[in-house]
Parts: structure tokens; C-alpha cells; sequence
């Protein structure tokens, strides 16, 4: 029996856990989805891969790597669920977290409005140690040893087992840090450390000591969620292999690659956004294939929504990204995360006004349609009761109780004074405004025009309020790719596994020390080189990108740019502050390229190191038989409300799977498919492209008119 050559991505969201197979020598790519199991995520990941082997007639044995996204960690800091945490500083300093950037959401105008967040780390759980560097890492005052063994034992004492440490300046030099964590590891062996020098080495005390709190928070529950994923998948495989072999196993990064499993937990503040970012890198290469190079990404998922932009096919990238309430000063996809997914529970606030989230059903109970001991009404409930979607998931797999569903809003609508039927819209409504208001942050906020954006909407719930979201938006138009629902778990098969490094080192242009910036750049890539080693990727097939952080002598911001390959000499780097000033002027307007009063200065230093693997291509579909849309592809007619005003419409259902390129269908409609549900309102036209993409417009939009061989189904 010939052995084939297939990799797998696996995508574990809060309800669904979803799975890609690609055949490596044929290009065979196949997907399904299963309920994700809570109780123990292994479960879930277990059964995708027995069902997606089962679909392509493979085995374990044929298995050639695993790529997994879980939202593990982002859902962990979207609920708050952060456990009792320790906080230890350089003496002076023990109040930083609540000090914090002294910003107000929305400007001081807010001030009066604003309640301040409850910190990371509450003040009577923080501790201080002596000792000083300079900015320089030269040492002021020695590290105290005998303090800092009082604050380990003091830890000890109350159980306090997670801890983060974030001395001063010790970005420049470590030696503190790792004194200290030799403390803890005598003194409290049982504490989960981080240090910030191992974190990020980057200056700005404060989101140097969050990203580093973070890293402690998530680490527990990372650690043993990749443990047990691990096992569960080596005793999967070793039942299928004659002999034991080390299968690559891979984790989503924020920053669109990949990390093994075995590295992971030591850097679990790099999966922050691992599942969200995964679907941005999968929606990425499905719009650019089909023809738009301006995107905004809406991933609907069971307990969030994350949304993205995407410029000429490639995800933008941030280093000042937050997950919930919590900044994360590492690379990641700039992606914006909201508690608004199919799971999102409908409650009144205590003013008596309805409101959506952050909090979710998930997938056990879940809402109150899956019977499953869920008793607050949720979006998915609000979709059932609408007809928006069927009453059943995944082929029939999950039957949905439509009565229950309708009990629990009626109950939820009687308390407001509202019709069930309103209240039901009104839950969807206020998700869509807070669907809207997140991509409004990543495009408005930064200076784009969302007017000249397509939205692609993937992930199971990504899709049931496109059209509502055009609206709002005035978007020019939505992709909704085949297999919405699984399009995370295909990104993780499209990412390298990738490794960023960093280090502060700022100085003046005009001043800059080139061999001393040489060296920093040379030590960060052989840092990347060595993670790369230990992923087993030859050296001739590594990888590195060079990039700096500069910025205006004075400014408190910086703008990161490229570095070139090779030695950097004085032309180089004056190329890299011309780059600068041009990037400035693209994004602020203006430069001080021919002012000598305006000195450039560098900042941060940072490498990137890549390890390529092979991605899968997507194929042309085969234009359709002629025949009529309607007789070919309409499998029922239903009742569904999309708007109150007009009440519940006889609406035809069509089958995705029965639909081929060049056809054409005008709102009302709702089209199904096995993972997932796309909701066409009245005025409303869908085009099928020759990728099997679902391409809305408005119906009176040329886009969506008849024309150049689609036929309209009337």
C-alpha cells in the first residue's frame, strides 16, 4: 500500500472545531467540521481528524504534519477568566499598572464617563525588588537577593503560583531577571515565571510589564492545552504507524507563522491571536486570488468575532495590538477581536436596555435551540427563531429546537416590553453594530476608507449578517469563500513557521553606530537561525527579514520600515532613513526629509527568521450546465424575517454545493451549506466567480446585474 503525503490544519473555535486535509502530491484539499468538546479540546481534535482521514480513504500513517489555531488563550482574556496572578517590579516602581499610559478611551472628553478597567494585577498582589540598571544596562545599584527571597517566600505562602517579572531597562541586560528567576525557581519551585528579557526585549515599561503578564496568564492554561492535544494526537498516530517517527506538530502564531508545539509553551503569549489570525491569512490568499487586493476579513465564530485588513493580499501587521482589555505588545496580525459570536448571550443591563456579549454559551451548553442545558438566549437562538437559519447544523448532525428558542427570547422579550419577533431582530441588530465597530477599527481609525473595501466573512457565524453589515458599512461588497466555515483551519496549511526577534537600541542617525547595529542585527538572526534549527529546517532554506523601528528625534511613536539584506554601511542605512520619511509622509501626510532641524532616530531593531513550506493552490470550478438556477438548486422554501417592519417572507433555500460559477440569485434567499449559512436580504444580488465564491452586491449594483454568461435565477 502506497503511502501518500497529506498535512493537516485544525482549527479549535469556541463551538465548532473545523479541518482542512491537503493531499501534498495530488493537491486534494478536504474539509469538515465537528462540535468542539470543552470538557477536553482533544476530543474534538481527535474526531476531525478521524473524520477528515475517513473522507479521503487515508490513515494516521499517511499523516505528514499537523498545523493547529486554537483561541484558547484569546478567549481566556476576551471572558476576563485571568487567574490570581503575581506582579514582581523594580523598587519605586510598583505602581505602573496603575499609572499605566494615563489614556482615555475616546479622548479626555471621556473622562467623566469612563470607569477605569480593574488592572491585570490587582496592587496588593504586586512586590518590589532593589536593584537598578541604566538605560544602557549598565548596573546603578546590585540586584537585593535577600528581598527578592522574602517576595518569592511571600508568593509561596498564599499560593500565588503565576508569576510575571519586568525590571527596569532590563531589555539591555537581563542579568536581574534571570537572577530573580533563579530565586523563584529555589525559593518557589512550583510558580509559573515569566521574565520580561525573555518576552520582549523592548523598551516602554508598562507594555513591556503587560505583554509579560499576559505571557504569565495564558501559560498555565497553554501549557496544558498543548500537552494534552500532543498526547492524544502521538497515541492517534502510533496506533497507525508501524514505526514511531517525530510528526511536525505546529501552532498559529499571532504573527501569521507557525511554531512547534514543543516551543509553544515557552512562548504562549505568541497564540494570543492564533486561531483569528490564521483565518485572516486564509481569507488573505481567497480574496487576492479572486481579484481584491482591499479587504476587510469579519471571522464569526461561536464566542467572538475577529476582523482584519488585508492590502494587495497580505494581512497588516501591528506590534500595539490588544486582546479584550489586555495590550500585547508582540507581533501579531492586526487583528480586532469583539465578544460577538453565534454563542453570545442576550442580557439587560442593569439601566433596563438589551444588550450582546462579551460573554458566550460556547459549545457546552451552549444556546438554548441545542438543548444541551442552555438557558440564555443567544444570536444563534436569534437566527433560528428568524429562519435565518436552518433548524439543524453540520448536514442535519445538530438538530436545533426552534421552540426553545422562541421560549427563551420571548421570555428575554417580555422583560423589555418588546414583540419576540423585534427582540429577536434587535439582538442581531446590536451584533451588527458591534461587528461594524470593530472593522471600523481597523480601517476608519487608520486612515482608510472602508467604502473602497470588500469584506470577506468566513467562520461559521462570519457570514449570517453580511448583507446588514454592507449597509451599515456601505461596503463595496462581501466574498464569502467555499467552506466558509473552515477557512482558519485552511490558512494554517498557507503559513510558514515563522520566529520574531527584537531588540531597543536607540540612537541618532546622524550618530549611529554601524558596526555596533550590525552586530545586534547579526545576533537576532543568529538567535532565528537557531529556533529555525531546532524546527529541523536546513540552513539553505532559511529565511530572515530585517526590519527597524525610526521615528522623528522627540516623537513617541515609531514607524517601522525595512532593512536590506547584507552589511550595513552608511548607504544602507541612509536608504532606510529615506524609506522612513516617505513611509511618514503615506501615513501622516508629511515628512521632514529636507529639514536638518529634524533629526531621525532608530529605535528598535528586529529580524524575522522563515521557515518556507509548501502551500496549496487554489483551482478554477467548471462553469455550470446552462439549466436553471432555481430547478437545479432550490431545495426548500421557508418563512424568514429580515426586517420587522415586513415580518416573516416565504424565502427559497438554495444548496452552495448545487450552485457553479457564472450563477446568479436576487434577495430574498438563503443559501446553505454544510458548515455554514449565507442570508441574502431583500435588494441584495449574489454572483458565483469562477473560484466558487459567493461575490454580494446590492441588486441594482453592476456587479450584481446580469451579464457576460451568469444566468439569473428569477
Amino acid at each position: 500500500m502506497t503511502t501518500r503525503r497529506i498535512r493537516i490544519g485544525i482549527d479549535t473555535g469556541g463551538t465548532f472545531t473545523d479541518v482542512v486535509a491537503l493531499d501534498e502530491d495530488s493537491g486534494e484539499l478536504v474539509t469538515t467540521k465537528t462540535p468542539s468538546t470543552p470538557s477536553n479540546p482533544a476530543d474534538g481534535f481527535i474526531d476531525g481528524m478521524h473524520r477528515v482521514l475517513a473522507l479521503m480513504g487515508a490513515t494516521g500513517a499517511d499523516v505528514t504534519a499537523v498545523s493547529h489555531g486554537t483561541t484558547v488563550a484569546t478567549n481566556q482574556l476576551l471572558e476576563g477568566k485571568v487567574e490570581r496572578l503575581g506582579f514582581i517590579t523594580t523598587e519605586g516602581y510598583e505602581f505602573i499598572l496603575e499609572i499605566a499610559r494615563q489614556a482615555v478611551p475616546d479622548g479626555y472628553g471621556n473622562s467623566y464617563f469612563w470607569v477605569k478597567p480593574p488592572r491585570i494585577v490587582p496592587a496588593d498582589l504586586v512586590k518590589t525588588v532593589g536593584g537598578r540598571l541604566d538605560v544602557t544596562g549598565a548596573e546603578v545599584r546590585p540586584f537585593d537577593e535577600s528581598r527578592a527571597v522574602e517576595v518569592a517566600r511571600w508568593f509561596r505562602d498564599r499560593g500565588i503560583d503565576t508569576l510575571g517579572v519586568c525590571f527596569l531597562h532590563s531589555y539591555a541586560n537581563p542579568e536581574h531577571e534571570l537572577a530573580m528567576r533563579e530565586v523563584l525557581r529555589r525559593e518557589h519551585p512550583d510558580a509559573v515565571v515569566s521574565i520580561s528579557s525573555d518576552v520582549l526585549r523592548e523598551y516602554r515599561e508598562y507594555e513591556r510589564s503587560m505583554t509579560t503578564l499576559v505571557d504569565a496568564a495564558v501559560k498555565p492554561r497553554v501549557a496544558r492545552y498543548v500537552r494534552n492535544i500532543h498526547d492524544r494526537l502521538d497515541q492517534f498516530l502510533d496506533e497507525a504507524r508501524t514505526e514511531r517517527t517525530d510528526l511536525p506538530f505546529y501552532v498559529m502564531k499571532s504573527n501569521g507563522g507557525v511554531l512547534s508545539a514543543d516551543e509553544v509553551v515557552h512562548q504562549p503569549i505568541t497564540t494570543v491571536l492564533s486561531g483569528p489570525a490564521a483565518g485572516a491569512l486564509g481569507a488573505a490568499l481567497v480574496a487576492h486570488k479572486a481579484g481584491f487586493d482591499k479587504v476587510l476579513t469579519c471571522d464569526g465564530g461561536g464566542t467572538s468575532t475577529d476582523v482584519s485588513v488585508v492590502l494587495d493580499g497580505e494581512p497588516t501587521l501591528t506590534t500595539e495590538g490588544n486582546v479584550g482589555a489586555f495590550p500585547s505588545k508582540i507581533p501579531m496580525i492586526d487583528v480586532v477581536t469583539v465578544g460577538a459570536g453565534g454563542g453570545s448571550i442576550a442580557w439587560i443591563s442593569p439601566e433596563g436596555t438589551l444588550k450582546v456579549g462579551p460573554r458566550s454559551a460556547g459549545a457546552d451548553p451552549g444556546p438554548i435551540c441545542y438543548t444541551k442545558g442552555g438557558t440564555e438566549p443567544t444570536i444563534t437562538d436569534a437566527h433560528v427563531i428568524l429562519g435565518r437559519i436552518p433548524p439543524h447544523l453540520l448536514g442535519g448532525e445538530i438538530p436545533l429546537d426552534v421552540s426553545a428558542a422562541r421560549a427563551g427570547v420571548t421570555e428575554l422579550a417580555d422583560r423589555l416590553g418588546l414583540d419576540p419577533t423585534a427582540c429577536a431582530v434587535g439582538i442581531l441588530e446590536i451584533s451588527a453594530w458591534n461587528q461594524a465597530n470593530a472593522l471600523r477599527q481597523v480601517s476608519v481609525k487608520r486612515g482608510l476608507d472602508v467604502r473602497d473595501f470588500t469584506l470577506t466573512t468566513f467562520g461559521g457565524s462570519g457570514s449570517l449578517l453580511a448583507c446588514r453589515l454592507m449597509d451599515i458599512l456601505d461596503l463595496a461588497g462581501v466574498v464569502v469563500p467555499r467552506s466558509p466555515g473552515t477557512v482558519s483551519a485552511f490558512g494554517l496549511l498557507t503559513v510558514d513557521v515563522k520566529n520574531d526577534y527584537v531588540q531597543t537600541a536607540v540612537a541618532k542617525h546622524a550618530a549611529l553606530d554601524l558596526p555596533h547595529v550590525q552586530a545586534t542585527y547579526d545576533d537576532l538572526q543568529a538567535r532565528a537561525a537557531a529556533a529555525l534549527d531546532r524546527e529541523g529546517f536546513p540552513a539553505a532554506e532559511h529565511l530572515f527579514t530585517r526590519t527597524a523601528d525610526l521615528r522623528y528625534f522627540g516623537q513617541a511613536f515609531e514607524v517601522r520600515v525595512p532593512v536590506p539584506d547584507g552589511e550595513l554601511d552608511s548607504a544602507v542605512a541612509d536608504e532606510v532613513a529615506a524609506t522612513f520619511h516617505r513611509e511618514h509622509r503615506a501615513l501622516y501626510g508629511y515628512d521632514f526629509a529636507g529639514d536638518p532641524r529634524q533629526q531621525v532616530e532608530w529605535v528598535n531593531l528586529r529580524v524575522t527568521g522563515v521557515g518556507p513550506i509548501t502551500r496549496p493552490s487554489l483551482a478554477h470550478l467548471p462553469e455550470g450546465d446552462g439549466s436553471d438556477v432555481t430547478s437545479r438548486c432550490r431545495t426548500a422554501i421557508r418563512p424568514v424575517c429580515f426586517d420587522t417592519e415586513i415580518g416573516y417572507v416565504d424565502t427559497p433555500v438554495y444548496a452552495r454545493d448545487l450552485l457553479s460559477p457564472g450563477d446568479r440569485l436576487v434577495g430574498p434567499a438563503i443559501i446553505e451549506e454544510f458548515g455554514s449559512t449565507v442570508p441574502v436580504h431583500p435588494g441584495f444580488a449574489v454572483l458565483v466567480d469562477t473560484y466558487g465564491n459567493l461575490v454580494i452586491s446590492r441588486a441594482d449594483n453592476g456587479a450584481g446585474r446580469p451579464g457576460l454568461g451568469e444566468r439569473s435565477a428569477s
